[in-house]
């Protein structure tokens, strides 16, 4: 027995809760909205001019046909796929959808200027451009902003907890746990940045990007004028020079930009997960939930390690994109057309993660304890002070040490030393009293420099 129509996404099924409002712009349905708006625009900017005799329509009639996106239902998504089935063209079922509603309006009259002109890409980048828009500034971008909010947070919290950190792998020179996360939140704003200020360009210029038929049709319009002032009254950016297609320029270099979050927060996650098993952080366990199906006492990481993968995934579709989309041979193939459809994919896995990473960030409690014991464990990483407080001192004239780098190799290359030995060292050392008195206060904790004040630049 087969089973009944099931979604082929996850995104659509398992995760469709956590991603759903990307369905409102980069869906089928919600392409067509913006091409019903794309073209009911055209002819209300096209009568409020007089072109070709018409006449402007009244404010009722233009409330009427904006509602035909603004109102856009299942009702409406059916009649664009019914037209569809019988002209295998989707952008002409959205200009016959409009047709007909101004058939029922009493205004087959102007019903001609409907899609004048116009090639189907006319409509087609212009709406992409609008529901990517939308969907990056009313649903991803917030997201990303309340996930650098929450990393912002722990870093201020955290800000003065020294931690051993490690390069290579290995013990070297502490930080806080503040500083480590405020780098995290320093990246992605600034990308967040550079997402922001984005362009979403269109072009109106017909099927080569020439004017022909608008110059054929109304040789007196200044049709350059006309393309760009209607272009950014849709709230976007007028590209002047293209083919049959805008191309796509634009959508390469946001999908870089996206891709490059994901990168930064894949690197998060991996950061976080790593603490989570040196026990730097605990997890706080979830009522109800299990960790493992054999091994009651575990808390799996699993939201770092499901945002790791959307990541992933998320990337490798909108770098994709990136590389095909800047490609059409000659003026015009049709290699996008089915590449955008998978936009909100790409999109969809990223807005996953953040909610995962968002959800992480919540279930994850610094456990100071284990960071202090790390640090004490570890005196060895005060051989970089010391050698360089020498080398200070050689420099003043107030010691005469000899390679001062070699000697603290000597001390503590390849094994533990702990506070006794290096207060030992120390004090046998032939520098200033100052500087003696300095490092023999010195410990791992106090070794984090200016990390905590370096959290301000989150500010």
């Amino acid at each position: 027995m087969s089973l009944p129509a099931q979604p082929l996404s996850p995104l659509d099924g398992r995760y469709q809760s956590a991603v759903s409002e990307l369905g409102e712009f980069l869906s089928e349905a919600g392409l067509n909205r913006a091409r019903v708006h794309v073209e009911v625009e055209w002819l209300i900017y096209l009568t409020d001019r007089g072109f070709f005799g018409s006449s402007p329509l009244t404010d009722a009639h233009k409330a009427a046909l904006r509602a035909l996106a603004s109102d856009f239902d299942q009702a409406s998504i059916d009649a664009i796929g019914a037209h569809e089935a019988r002209t295998r063209h989707d952008v002409k079922a959205v200009e016959y959808f409009v047709r007909d509603a101004l058939h029922e309006l009493g205004l087959d009259a102007i019903a001609e200027l409907t899609h004048f002109a116009c090639t189907s890409e006319d409509i087609n980048n212009l709406s992409y451009a609008l529901i990517v828009r939308d969907a990056v500034t009313t649903v991803w971008q917030p997201k990303l902003a309340a996930v650098i909010d929450a990393i912002t947070a722990l870093a201020v919290e955290h800000r003065a907890v020294p931690m051993l950190a490690r390069t290579h792998g290995q013990p070297a020179t502490p930080t806080t746990m503040g500083k480590e996360l405020a780098v995290f939140a320093h990246r992605l704003s600034r990308v967040s940045a550079q997402v922001q200020a984005s362009e979403y360009l269109g072009k109106f210029s017909g099927a080569t990007g020439t004017f022909a038929a608008h110059l054929a049709a109304a040789p007196d319009a200044d049709w350059r004028a006309i393309s760009r002032e209607f272009v950014e009254g849709l709230g976007l950016d007028w590209n002047p020079l293209t083919t049959q297609i805008e191309s796509h320029d634009w959508q390469a270099e946001l999908y870089g930009r996206i891709s490059h979050a994901n990168r930064i927060l894949h690197n998060l996650a991996t950061d976080i997960w790593t603490y989570i098993s040196m026990g730097y952080f605990r997890q706080i366990p979830v009522v109800g939930a299990t960790g493992s199906s054999t091994m009651p006492h575990k808390i799996n990481p699993i939201r770092f390690e499901n945002a790791e993968a959307n990541l992933e995934l998320s990337s490798a579709l909108l770098d994709s994109l990136a590389a095909t989309l800047v490609t059409s041979r000659l003026q015009r193939d049709l290699t996008d057309s089915s590449a955008q459809r998978n936009i909100g994919v790409g999109f969809g896995h990223s807005l996953l993660a953040l909610d995962n990473i968002q959800r992480g960030l919540r279930e994850i409690a610094l456990a100071e304890e284990v960071l202090a014991a790390d640090l004490d464990g570890n005196w060895e990483v005060l051989g970089e002070a010391v050698q360089t407080v020498i080398r200070a001192e050689v420099a003043a004239g107030r010691s005469s040490i000899e390679d001062p780098y070699a000697k603290l190799k000597d001390l503590t290359r390849g094994h533990r030393i702990g506070a006794a030995d290096l207060a030992e060292f120390v004090s046998g050392l032939d520098i200033g009293d100052e500087a003696k008195a300095r490092l023999l206060t010195l410990t791992p904790a106090r070794y984090v420099g200016l990390a905590s004040e370096l959290v301000d630049y989150l500010d």
